[in-house]
């Protein structure tokens, strides 16, 4: 099941992916009926205190084994991988990953946390999405009640209370990874699209100007658009400048050429930031995985390694040289012609779905390199 997440992705992620201000992708009347729950919200009952003591919380934690998707290894096809740091406690370091939106039933706002299916696709996002930080000595996954996928194409009451409840899981889990994790060990927050949407909340909620801020080595809040002007501010740590940084934001959008953006571009326009302002025109981070820093142009002989399926579309492997990225004056990361990756391009060529599969290992090596940084500002 593991070698074949990305013949999953071309098959259902365009059903399932609640990408970056998926309204602005799918904005008809006919899409709203089709995906937005047509009932009233069910007020989600908290979590027991203790609910995320237990393992069956977790997609992935320590001790999970064989079974835990974040530790998926890729094949490869000429790159030059690295070791997991294991047997070096000097790279010790434990990364909290929240999944993308796995759900999307319109009979429920709220994924529940015993639905099969959901939490099949969930693992399925892991393997894609969370293994690249697998040289990692703890990741942690947590299963949360997520907002269902047409809860963002609405701003309805009713949606912004199912993002309120599928935060307040997140929060609640990052709290007992906080416990759990040796109060020496640098921290990695990693999500994409409403995962990074949740790991922005509580950055500002529960994080910057906290005890626990000086141990962030990276945050990587991947498909979500971020507003310099209105979101970076109020999150408390800076966007990524050199590939050795710590303690810094990463974050893009991938489109191919030839790009429209539009729709995505007229939502975030109108939608407000943590600012309490309008978003505007305000310029999105985009921070490039190639170089590490902020916007700039990478070849693709920097790319050491996109996760691609191959023509059986029954396995994938890294890929050396594949795409480059560059971030154009939107803060959108273009990624030159549209690579084979399959059949879940989203329209106007946005590659949102294959966010982190384009750039595994260069996300693979630059997380490794994020910690020394840490370690060595230490």
């Amino acid at each position: 099941m593991a070698r074949k997440f990305l013949y999953i992705f071309a098959t259902v992620i365009i059903l399932v992916i609640a990408g970056a201000f998926a309204l602005s992708i799918w904005s008809t009347e006919l899409t709203r009926l089709a995906m937005v729950p047509r009932g009233e919200f069910v007020e989600q009952q908290p979590l027991d205190q203790n609910a995320y003591l237990d393992p069956d919380m977790w997609f992935s934690r320590p001790g999970i084994g064989t079974d835990d998707p974040a530790r998926w290894q890729p094949a490869t096809r000429g790159v030059e991988r690295t070791q997991p740091p294991a047997s070096d406690p000097d790279q010790k370091f434990a990364v909290f990953f929240v999944h993308p939106t796995s759900f999307i039933d319109r009979t429920q706002w709220n994924a529940p946390l015993d639905d099969e299916e959901s939490q099949r696709i969930a693992r399925i996002y892991l393997r894609g999405m969370a293994s690249p930080f697998n040289q990692a000595s703890e990741i942690w996954a947590p299963k949360y009640r997520q907002a269902t996928f047409g809860a963002f194409l609405t701003d309805s009451p009713k949606s912004k209370a199912a993002l309120k409840a599928a935060y307040a899981d997140v929060r609640q889990a990052f709290a007992v990874f906080r416990a759990s994790v040796d109060p020496e060990t640098p921290i990695v927050l990693a999500g994409h699209s409403q995962g990074s949407l949740h790991l922005l909340q509580l950055l500002r909620e529960e994080i910057a100007g906290q005890d626990i801020a000086p141990r962030i080595a990276a945050i990587y809040a991947i498909g979500w658009p971020i507003s310099v002007e209105h979101d970076l501010p109020a999150l408390g740590f800076p966007a990524c400048a050199t590939a050795d940084q710590s303690g810094c934001i990463m974050s893009w959008s991938s489109f191919a050429e030839p790009a429209d953006p539009s729709p995505l571009l007229e939502s975030y326009r109108a939608s407000t930031g943590f600012d309490g302002k309008l978003r505007g025109n305000s310029k999105i981070l985009c921070t490039n995985p190639l170089t590490g820093g902020i916007g700039g142009i990478a070849v693709a002989a920097r790319n050491l390694g996109t996760l691609v399926p191959d023509d059986s579309m029954s396995s994938g492997e890294l890929v050396p040289a594949a795409v480059p990225a560059r971030c154009d004056y939107n803060g959108l990361l273009l990624i030159g012609d549209p690579p084979e990756m399959g059949s879940a391009v989203l329209p106007g060529n946005n590659y949102h779905v294959y966010d982190i599969p384009l750039f595994w290992e260069n996300l693979h090596q630059n997380v490794v390199g994020r910690v020394a940084g840490w370690k060595t500002a230490q």
